[in-house]
């Protein structure tokens, strides 16, 4: 029914013609045939206006590359924005990250200086400037917490310059993790040495005390032997502590901490040869104290062997990395 009315009523449309007067009849005619086709499209375009609500909308197609150029042009605008964008971020966040870097630098440099004077002045300046007499006052419990006292000052100074040395060996970006791992050789000769500082000055004493060795003789009285050996017993406890940290820690400063606690436990011994002649000890002990002085003179000069060729180690594989990316 409605294709049958758009038929008639472009029928009567047709049929109606100008009311002008013209001389020429194939004017008339084009005019007639114009007028028609005008209204017809006219009428098409206020059709496709009036659809109902149940008719579908007219779509307006377009080629596929047409439609491919546009979204491909919008998709490379949003990218460059993006790129752009980050690039901007990536900028300013490098410069800001410099100027981070460059302060915590600046903050570094006094470390240099202040981790050294720590080191002195808790662990050499007592043991060698400080009269012997004002600490020992005879083998009693005293005397044997003066010694104590005296390398406890000389653990908290050696702590704070191993924490000091860590923090400057730490890389310039700190986001950058440091993860320095001793091989297992060193591990196994530092507990080897420990372990034997601290198994023979036991044995000795033990054999004296029980008579399984009868050249030890006279015995040493507990006290004596107590001021003489217990606190470096104690500092073999904390350097043992000290290291096992280092290395579950795996900080960079695991090469230095023997060597700041075996260059003190060498002034120690010293200390204790110039004790034995006050507590008037046997002549064993004294070349007990004699081997033990040699045994860690002996280790550390090790220590800075192995330092001398870590540094060595570091050198020859910073020269091979830029020959390995060349």
């Amino acid at each position: 029914m409605v294709s049958q009315g758009m038929v008639s009523l472009t029928k009567s449309l047709c049929t109606m013609a100008p009311r002008v007067r013209l001389k020429n009849p194939k004017m008339m005619q084009n005019l007639k045939t114009g007028s028609c086709h005008l209204r017809f499209r006219n009428l098409r375009v206020f059709l496709s206006t009036k659809l109902s609500q149940w008719e579908p909308s007219p779509f307006v197609h377009a080629s596929a590359e047409e439609a491919g150029g546009i979204v491909l042009e919008k998709a490379s605008n949003v990218f460059e924005s993006i790129i752009s964008e980050t690039a901007e971020e990536e900028k300013v966040d490098s410069g800001q990250q410099q100027r981070a870097n460059s302060q915590i630098q600046v903050l570094k440099w006094p470390i240099w200086l202040l981790g050294p004077s720590v080191l002195l002045t808790s662990g050499m300046a007592p043991t060698l400037w400080l009269p012997l007499s004002s600490v020992f006052l005879g083998s009693n419990v005293v005397s044997l917490l003066s010694l104590i006292g005296l390398d406890c000052i000389f653990n908290l100074g050696a702590t704070l310059f191993l924490l000091m040395a860590d923090s400057c060996a730490r890389p310039k970006d700190p986001s950058q993790s440091c993860n320095s791992t001793p091989p297992f050789s060193y591990k196994f000769w530092n507990i080897f040495a420990l372990v034997t500082g601290f198994l023979v000055p036991t044995l000795l004493l033990f054999g004296s005390q029980t008579g399984l060795f009868g050249s030890l003789q006279p015995e040493l009285p507990f006290i004596s032997s107590a001021v003489l050996l217990f606190p470096y017993f104690i500092l073999l406890a904390v350097q043992t502590l000290t290291e096992i940290l280092t290395w579950h820690w795996q900080s960079p400063v695991w090469l230095v901490t023997p060597v700041v606690y075996e260059a003190y436990r060498v002034l120690q011994l010293m200390r204790g040869l110039k004790l034995s002649a006050e507590v008037n000890a046997p002549v064993w002990v004294v070349h007990m104290l004699r081997g033990l002085v040699s045994w860690w003179v002996l280790i550390l000069g090790m220590q800075l062997m192995r330092v001398s060729w870590f540094a060595g180690f570091a050198s020859s594989t910073t020269n091979q990395k830029p020959q390995s990316v060349e």
